[in-house]
C-alpha cells in the first residue's frame, strides 16, 4: 500500500528533526512526504529540506495568521499540502503533526490494520506524553478515538467523508463520518508515539469557546453538549471549561452558523454518543 504523509508545521524546528528522523528510520517507507511550513519564522523550512537525500520530500510554504485557531491553521495547512498530491496515486493518507516520534515499525503496523480488513478506514496507534520523566497515553478518555496529531486514512474513506473540515473538532467529525458511512476506525492499544508537546499547549486563549462552537457544529443539542463539556472539565480538572464550552454554544446558535454535519448525519453522531453514555452507565 502506498503511502503519503502531509505534515503542517509552524516553527518546530526544536521538534521536526526529530519526527523526520523517525520517518528515515521506519521499516515500511512512506511514498511521499510533504512537509508544509506555514508562515514558520524559524528554521523549520531549511530543516526539513536537509531531508531531500534520506527521504522521498517535498517542502512547501503557505503563509497564515500566527495565531494557533484551533482547527482552521493546521487543516488549512494541510489541505495545501494534499494540493501538492495526486491522491489517486495513494492507498493510505496521513496527516501527521511536525512534534512526533515514530517507533520505527509504527507504518508496518498500521497498514497491517489496514490489509487485515478492507472496511478499517482510519487506523492509528496513540500519543504518549512525557510526564516526570514516564511516557504516558496522553489525555485519552476515549480508547477509540484518534488523536489529530496521528490520523491516517485509507484514501477511499478519505474522499467519502469529504477530507477534513477546517474547523475545531475536526478530529472529531472525520471519525464519526466515517462510521457513518460504514467504515472502522482501529486503535491499536500498543503503538505509541511520543508526542513531544501537549495537544492545545499552543492554542490562544480566545480560542476557549470554539469547543462548545464545535458542540454545536456536530449538532450534539444542549443536553449532551453539557454531558460532554462537564466530562471534559472532570477529565481536565478545569470547571470553567464547562461555563466556556456552553458560551461558546449559545454564541454559535446565536450567529447561527452552518453546521458541519447534515441533520443525518447529527442524529447519527447524537446516537452513537447516546449509546456510549448508556453502555458506561450499564444500560
Amino acid at each position: 500500500m502506498k503511502i503519503a504523509i502531509i505534515i503542517p508545521a509552524h516553527n518546530e524546528e526544536q521538534f521536526i528533526k526529530l519526527t523526520l528522523d523517525s520517518l528515515v528510520q521506519q521499516t515500511y517507507k512512506a511514498a511521499q512526504i510533504v512537509v508544509v511550513d506555514d508562515n514558520s519564522t524559524d528554521a523549520t523550512y531549511d530543516i526539513a529540506c536537509s531531508y531531500s537525500t534520506v527521504l522521498p520530500i517535498q517542502v512547501v510554504k503557505t503563509s497564515s495568521s500566527a495565531q494557533n485557531i484551533p482547527g482552521s491553521k493546521v487543516i488549512n495547512a494541510f489541505n495545501y499540502g494534499l494540493s501538492q498530491i495526486d491522491l489517486e496515486d495513494y492507498d493510505i493518507v496521513c496527516k501527521y503533526d511536525s512534534d512526533l516520534i515514530f517507533p520505527d515499525h509504527y507504518l508496518k503496523d498500521v497498514v497491517t490494520r489496514f490489509r487485515e480488513s478492507e472496511t478499517t478506514g482510519m487506523a492509528a496507534g496513540h500519543c504518549t506524553i512525557d510526564k516526570d520523566g514516564t511516557w504516558q497515553v496522553e489525555n485519552q478518555n476515549n480508547p477509540d478515538h484518534i488523536r489529530g496529531a496521528l490520523k491516517a486514512y485509507r484514501t477511499e474513506c478519505f474522499k467519502q467523508i469529504g477530507g477534513l473540515k477546517a474547523s475545531i473538532g475536526w478530529d472529531t467529525i472525520d471519525e464519526m463520518l466515517a462510521r457513518f458511512h460504514g467504515w472502522e476506525v482501529v486503535t491499536i492499544p500498543e503503538l505509541h508515539v511520543k508526542h513531544l508537546k501537549p495537544t492545545g499547549a499552543a492554542y490562544n486563549s480566545r480560542s476557549k469557546y470554539l469547543q462548545g462552537e464545535a458542540f454545536y457544529k456536530m449538532r450534539y443539542g444542549r443536553i449532551l453538549t453539557f454531558i460532554t463539556a462537564a466530562k471534559m472539565a472532570w477529565n481536565k480538572k478545569q470547571f470553567q471549561l464547562i461555563t466556556d464550552y456552553l458560551k461558546g454554544y449559545h454564541l454559535a446558535q446565536k450567529k447561527n452558523l452552518a453546521p458541519l454535519v447534515t441533520e443525518e448525519q447529527g442524529r447519527f453522531i447524537r446516537n452513537y454518543r447516546w449509546n456510549g453514555i448508556k453502555s458506561k452507565l450499564g444500560f
